[in-house]
């Protein structure tokens, strides 16, 4: 099948669910989404709102916060890792067990050194008191912040949650609360672990069904030991029919699913809508692809040592139906209530228009009120004809 840049860009826009502004719903959409992404990234950062809570309203207009915590408190979703911190479908949870048992045979968590008595300690801690906290263990860092001057028990409790012997059952402000895994999972879950085929038949499908149009490399993204899985599911998916290969302006070899592919170019036309995106949102975190076949280069600066950044420590992907017109770096100072826009930069050969002025600065202030704001304050930066309908 050969695509146009346009067909390309509504495919892949809408198998993520941001072709067209979405109808308010409750939590049953928020799990229908989370099911259908995969996952959805868990991020520390609280700059604006958290990433997770960022991208799920990003498509569900009618999101809260509470709609995570009922799905974890149902049992609806888990956290575990998907490329990073991850809330994932409890329907899909046998297929976390793959990368758990390569932890469990030795693999180690960010190569931290793990205690083995520790590890007993900790397990034998929650058999016995029920979920604790990391915070529940002594012997705290001599260091705050980093990784590598956790505490033995911090490192013994995510060495164990990689491992899949621990589970979040809930958490506390956004301190993690552990639990055995035993404890926390319905008694209706599949906890069999799946053959090579299986998970790469699953990777391969449950990326094509999130993502529209895919390459091999993309699908195993992170997961080298999964490249040669991948390649012989795609053989395999290809002759059953249920893939077909794609070919777009931008070369390579692409994949997708074919009733998909034929539903999205049958009943829609053209993608709608602004959308303020997560740096971490599933649309922009492989940043080869969003280049690609958006021609958008996007770096997140929170990592660029101060001096060198250009663009802001956290700025925010603007998208205007199927084009990156401008990035934006904010801040909620929730303690005062307002929202500001610290530095403001639309994309080259774009200049905003009064529609999009219009249509920006609704989607501005929702975010901002999303994000525990009721003011804006734009910088200067800001283009006049947007700063007036703010």
């Amino acid at each position: 099948m050969k695509l146009s840049t346009a067909e390309t860009r509504l495919i892949l826009l809408s198998s993520q669910g941001l072709a067209a502004p979405k109808a308010k719903k409750g939590t049953r959409e928020t799990l229908s989404i989370i099911e259908h992404l995969g996952y959805v990234q868990i991020d520390t950062l609280s700059v604006v709102a958290r990433a997770h809570h960022h991208t799920l309203w990003s498509r569900n207009p009618d999101y809260q916060e509470k709609h995570l915590s009922d799905l974890l408190e149902k049992k609806n979703v888990f956290e575990y890792w998907s490329h990073a911190a991850a809330y994932l479908p409890m329907s899909e949870f046998r297929f976390s067990l793959v990368r758990k048992d390569l932890y469990a045979k030795g693999k180690k968590h960010w190569s931290l050194t793990i205690d083995p008595k520790m590890k007993k300690h900790v397990l034998d801690r929650i058999r016995k008191e029920g979920p604790l906290q990391s915070r529940d263990f002594e012997h705290p860092p001599k260091a705050p912040g980093s990784w590598y001057t956790w505490k033995p028990a911090k490192r013994a409790l995510e060495q164990l949650f990689m491992e899949g012997k621990l589970m979040v059952a809930s958490r506390k402000g956004f301190q993690k609360v552990y639990d055995l895994s035993d404890r926390v999972l319905p008694d209706t879950t599949d906890t069999t672990l799946p053959t090579e085929a299986e998970y790469s038949q699953h990777l391969v499908l449950s990326n094509l069904r999130a993502n529209g149009l895919m390459n091999a490399s993309e699908i195993s993204y992170l997961q080298g030991h999964t490249r040669q899985g991948v390649a012989k599911s795609i053989k395999n998916l290809m002759t059953d029919g249920k893939i077909i290969p794609i070919h777009t302006p931008e070369g390579g070899s692409y994949y997708g699913l074919k009733d998909q592919l034929d539903s999205i170019l049958q009943s829609a036309h053209k993608a709608k809508g602004v959308h303020i995106l997560s740096p971490f949102d599933n649309l922009i975190i492989q940043r080869k692809r969003l280049s690609s076949f958006f021609g958008y280069d996007y770096v997140i600066e929170c990592y660029v040592p101060e001096a060198k950044r250009i663009f802001g420590y956290f700025c925010l992907p603007v998208l205007d139906g199927d084009r990156f017109v401008a990035r934006f770096d904010p801040k909620a100072d929730r303690a005062t209530g307002l929202f500001h826009i610290k530095k403001w930069h639309g994309e080259k050969n774009w200049k905003p228009t009064a529609e999009f002025a219009s249509s920006f600065a609704l989607k501005l202030k929702e975010f901002a009120s999303f994000s525990g704001c009721e003011t804006i304050v734009p910088g200067k930066d800001m283009p006049a004809i947007i700063r007036k309908m703010i």
